[in-house]
């Protein structure tokens, strides 16, 4: 039976929506004001939180301020309730992540609704351990330790609420193509949520060669890394495609790692996999062949392409793809088309489409 906080000062409204709540089965525990709510759940960790916002002592967002910050009370999903319908209250409730927000007065099936949309996305993990907040519903034990795996717990975290709050009902920048975010050396401000278009990361030799470190999709976190190791941008952020951009406080996503324990400890995992797949990338790139360079380098762009692009299209220039390689142009051309003779990959316009990939692993070259 799960067990649900409403924090309401109108006697009345606290009642009667209280005894809705037990006729349908919840388990409620009640408070006149914040301070007594934020009391009543560090002695008993709710499930849910129903909050009102304007409340004598302790409004709701200090009330929710207070779950953020603690680390027993933070992951709980939280409804505010008020009878204000201005857009300011809405948005600043939202960022400061809040999972819902209804507007009073409510009917029955509204208030029911809201609250089953925000338990079936959450599980609950232990009332009463510090150390082990509530899990979103949606993160695995296990995610590979590679650059997919950290694609997609970003993805899982940002679905169950708890990186959504990061971007939720932010401003939108829209940046035009080939247009620069960061350049190596900047010193990093903000974490970046890529809401449409695609980003590309290079970096640059003494020559000014670029070799290609990463590329983003719509729906993807970057620019963590130097926000993580508090040191300078090792390379450079460029729009591939006219793309939204969410800008996110380094404090703000630094202080969400430190809240969830869970949250926290898995990106630090699936970053230090990351950083390893990226040596063995480059221990790659040293001693391999071209051939199998470009197979790996296809290979790696196929697995992404086919989560973000329809058809599996691999999308880059030819300029591009032999950055990622790091190789000229005409050694990748050469090498793309003994490819398409084997039946590996084939070429549709200024794309590439993987056709074998297990072929294309298993080949010793």
């Amino acid at each position: 039976m799960k067990t649900i906080l409403l924090i309401e000062d109108n006697d009345d409204i606290r009642e009667n929506t209280a005894e809705i709540l037990e006729l349908t089965g919840y388990t409620v525990l009640t408070a006149e004001n914040g301070k007594i709510g934020v009391e009543k759940a560090l002695k008993t960790r709710p499930d849910l939180v129903i909050c009102d916002i304007m409340m004598p002592i302790l409004d709701g967002y200090g009330v929710l301020h207070i779950f953020n910050k603690n680390p027993q009370l933070s992951g709980i999903p939280f409804i505010f309730l008020t009878a204000k319908t201005e857009r300011s209250d809405f948005r600043k409730g939202m960022e400061l992540g809040a999972d819902d927000y209804l507007t009073k007065p409510f009917d029955e099936s509204e208030l029911l609704s809201a609250i089953e949309g925000r338990l079936n996305r959450f599980r609950n993990v232990g009332p009463q351990n510090v150390d082990g907040p509530v899990q979103p519903q949606l993160l695995k034990p296990d995610y590979e330790l590679n650059h997919n795996g950290l694609d997609q717990f970003l993805g899982d975290a940002r679905q169950v609420g708890n990186l959504a709050s990061l971007s939720a009902d932010r401003k939108t920048h829209f940046i035009r193509k080939k247009q620069y975010i960061y350049t190596e050396g900047d010193e990093p401000t903000r974490l970046y949520f890529l809401k449409s278009g695609r980003i590309k990361t290079v970096r640059s030799n003494t020559d000014g060669k670029e070799l290609i470190t990463g590329f983003y999709n719509a729906g993807e976190f970057f620019g963590y890394h130097a926000l993580l190791d508090n040191t300078e941008y090792a390379d450079s952020a460029v729009v591939l495609d006219d793309a939204e951009l969410i800008y996110i406080p380094d404090d703000e996503f630094k202080q969400l790692l430190l809240a969830n324990n869970e949250i926290g400890q898995t990106f630090i995992k699936l970053l230090a996999g990351h950083v390893s797949e990226r040596e063995q990338q480059l221990v790659g790139m040293a001693y391999s062949s071209l051939r199998r360079r470009v197979a790996d380098a296809l290979l790696r762009l196929h697995e992404h392409s086919s989560t973000h692009h329809p058809q599996g299209l691999i999308q880059l220039t030819r300029d591009e793809l032999a950055s990622v390689v790091g190789t000229a142009t005409e050694s990748l051309i050469r090498t793309l088309t003994e490819f398409k003779q084997d039946g590996f990959i084939e070429l549709v316009g200024a794309g590439i489409r993987v056709l074998q990939p297990d072929k294309l692993r298993r080949a010793n070259w």
